[in-house]
């Protein structure tokens, strides 16, 4: 009786998770083409998807790979980029049931994305580690999966349908981005604020000095501090509401 609810939970997450591992699929397989172009091999993108599962930091960290960059600006650059990862395991922390030990929970953030946040985040009570182990399986795999089609495909087909697909991961991006900064001016300022100073400091011969890998880290920290001074969020003005 145990056995059939525990696989009972299991496979309700495997189901949670086929939306977002297809959604990943394809965004990987951009990812495995601009791989393939910056001339890593199948197997080295494939790697690369399966023992980090992050977009944005996949992404920073191939252009840093490309320029041949120094370690410390990959470790810097893949820390202000992840850290929100960090952020959202502490935020789900409260909804984990005892199941939950200390090897699970370091399993289980392996995953932690903002997809599976977010799916995990909405689920009502208390989540348990089979849901979890389902929630996550499917999107790993798709993850890995679509970058080695990718990787693959990027060494077969032609220069221009490879430029074409590789603007997914791009895409991507900009559909995340673009829904939450129509209805938040202080988040539309703050990502218009990040693309200024990408764009000066990828085409103003003063900049020219600064790598891709520091490019994202000053960009993200100096949008960000600017957004935090401009648009300062009134805490005690929400406190004296919920009282």
């Amino acid at each position: 009786m145990q056995a059939s609810k525990n696989n009972s939970i299991f496979l309700r997450g495997l189901k949670d998770g086929v939306p977002i591992a297809l959604g990943y699929l394809s965004v990987s397989f951009g990812f495995g083409i601009l791989a393939a172009a910056g001339g890593l091999s199948t197997l080295t993108a494939t790697i690369i998807s399966l023992v980090n599962v992050t977009s944005a930091g996949q992404l920073a960290g191939l252009n840093i790979i490309i320029a041949a960059g120094p370690m410390i600006e990959m470790i810097l650059s893949e820390f202000i980029i992840n850290i929100r990862y960090a952020l959202m395991s502490i935020t789900l922390t409260q909804k984990l049931d005892d199941t939950f030990t200390t090897p699970r929970r370091m399993l289980c953030s392996f995953a932690m994305t903002d997809e599976i946040f977010a799916v995990a985040a909405h689920q009502k009570g208390k989540i348990t580690a089979r849901y979890f182990y389902g929630l996550m399986l499917l999107p790993i795999i798709g993850w890995v999966l679509g970058t080695f089609l990718g990787a693959t495909a990027g060494n077969i087909l032609p220069e221009s349908l490879k430029n074409a697909m590789g603007l997914m991961l791009y895409a991507m991006f900009i559909a995340i981005v673009l829904p939450p900064a129509t209805k938040s001016r202080a988040l539309a300022i703050c990502v218009s604020v990040c693309a200024l100073l990408s764009l000066a400091v990828r085409y103003l011969p003063f900049f020219s000095f600064i790598t891709p890998g520091f490019s994202v880290i000053i960009c993200a920290v100096l949008a960000s501090l600017f957004a935090a001074w401009r648009f300062p969020v009134n805490t005690g003005k929400e406190e004296s509401e919920n009282v």
